[in-house]
């Protein structure tokens, strides 16, 4: 029988004056009574709105029924056949604005809560089943993937699965991509992302690390000496936009990339660490995405008394997750919205110690559909802070665009590639993600991992 409840079951957490202090997940995660709770709530509709509005066209409603019947392995098995990242999805993707955004559910009332229903079965078949998956007949082709992150992943994860001889090259010393660097602990265990490739290495994936392409080995390297047949370029958005601003190149400011990898991959957050970071007292995060809140909140927990967060829109226009906004408001975190920074502020030993903003009010929308800001006359002020990060995008590394003949980029350096099949201006070259759209979400990338996976399949290995 259908549970008829208006709300989704509250998600455990970490009470906000205890998680602030550490790197724990915050979210804690479904009991079993609560899963089987929440999957009773779908209704299991004919036409499945759900399915269409995951990028990786999951089926849901099978899945969730599955967990409604307590047959968590088989509800496991059925995001499987469609995501190679079932636990990292479970935790990260905004299911809010995709899959339960069109649920049914959610007419006259919450959504069904799909997102911690995925997580629960993930954690549940990870903590559970240790029997290796099964690797299949090699079909005698072999794929270049070339980054770790999401896309490359899921791309590597379909390929494998198909019987491709897959090899991914990964810049950094630790596979995982914007996984590992980029969202912090607290959100996303590293653990879980370990598991998660352990799993695709089970299947066959060979991943090499310290592998800058362009540097190492360049892409048509990989395909006229190293035998590979196609290659899949999924290297993310990783070089940090800044606002060109006086006092950007003043001691304590940071690009949110650098401080993020300096406290999630190079764990700086840890007494024992070779890579430190700065101490700050007040900080000062310039943006308003998710990168932005994790950002903030990394500073707190590393034991800054103020953060803040400096965004030149009003709260209503925030990118970030309105579940990140609200942990970061429990967790102390202060927002002056409608605030634009003009000007970093330093001493004599050129040490940040504040930042000169401007008051903002919103006119007409913009080309992205959001309100623009503009600047009040005569609202200068200053913010007293001795850090700033900022966190107000990233676009592709341009070291594979330069040392690739024929592969054709944006303007602003990604790589030009149709949708959905990914494929590029060079022959046997496909491209997705992060490097193809600029920054964007996990399951964004993890869906145009999935369709260039397919479309490589279909050039290799056609169909008779």
């Amino acid at each position: 029988m259908a549970n008829m409840s208006l709300k989704k079951n509250e998600m455990p957490a970490q009470d906000p004056h205890v998680r602030n202090c550490n790197f724990q997940e915050v979210a804690l995660g479904y009991t079993e009574a609560m899963a089987l709770d929440e999957a009773t709530r779908c209704l299991n509709c004919k036409h499945s709105p759900c399915i269409a509005g995951c990028p990786v066209e999951i089926n849901i409603p099978a899945f969730v029924m599955k967990t409604a019947q307590g047959e968590f392995e088989e509800a496991y098995q059925i995001i499987a056949k469609d995501s190679s990242l079932p636990a990292v999805c479970g935790r990260v993707c905004p299911q809010e604005s995709q899959c339960e955004l069109v649920c049914v559910r959610g007419i006259k009332g919450e959504p069904v809560g799909i997102g911690r229903l995925e997580r629960y079965v993930a954690d549940r078949h990870i903590d559970n089943v240790k029997e290796k998956p099964v690797k299949p007949e090699p079909n005698g082709h072999k794929v270049a993937v070339i980054g770790s992150g999401p896309a490359g992943l899921t791309c590597a994860g379909d390929l494998a699965k198909r019987g491709y001889d897959v090899t991914i090259f990964e810049a950094l010393h630790t596979p995982g991509g914007v996984l590992v660097y980029g969202i912090p602990e607290f959100r996303l265990p590293k653990a879980i992302v370990k598991k998660e490739i352990d799993g695709l290495k089970e299947l066959g994936v060979t991943i090499r690390t310290n592998m800058v392409i362009g540097r190492s080995v360049s892409v048509d390297e990989l395909l006229t000496e190293h035998g590979f047949e196609a290659i899949f370029i999924g290297s993310g958005a990783g070089l940090p936009m800044f606002m060109h601003i006086p006092g950007e190149n003043l001691k304590g400011v940071y690009s949110a990339n650098e401080y993020l990898t300096r406290v999630n991959l190079m764990k700086a957050y840890r007494s024992d660490t070779a890579t430190p970071i700065k101490k700050s007292n007040r900080v000062a995060v310039v943006g308003g995405g998710n990168v932005a809140m994790d950002a903030a909140r990394c500073a707190k927990r590393l034991g800054a008394e103020e953060v803040y967060i400096v965004y030149r829109r009003s709260e209503e226009e925030l990118p970030a997750r309105a579940e990140e906004v609200e942990h970061a408001k429990e967790e102390g975190i202060i927002f002056k919205l409608l605030n634009n920074p003009v000007r970093i502020l330093g001493d004599e030993q050129l040490c940040v110690t504040g930042m000169e903003c401007l008051e903002m009010k919103l006119g007409e929308p913009d080309d992205s559909g959001r309100r623009r800001p503009i600047p009040v006359e005569g609202s200068e002020w200053t913010l007293p802070v001795d850090t700033v990060i900022m966190a107000i995008g990233t676009s592709p590394n341009p070291l594979i665009k330069s040392t690739t003949q024929g592969l054709e980029t944006q303007k602003w350096g990604g790589i030009i590639a149709e949708e959905p099949s990914g494929k590029t201006s060079r022959e046997h070259i496909y491209a997705g993600g992060d490097a193809v759209t600029g920054a964007a979400t996990v399951i964004l990338a993890m869906g145009a991992g999935k369709c260039a996976a397919r479309a490589i399949d279909e050039e290799l290995n056609p169909k008779q």
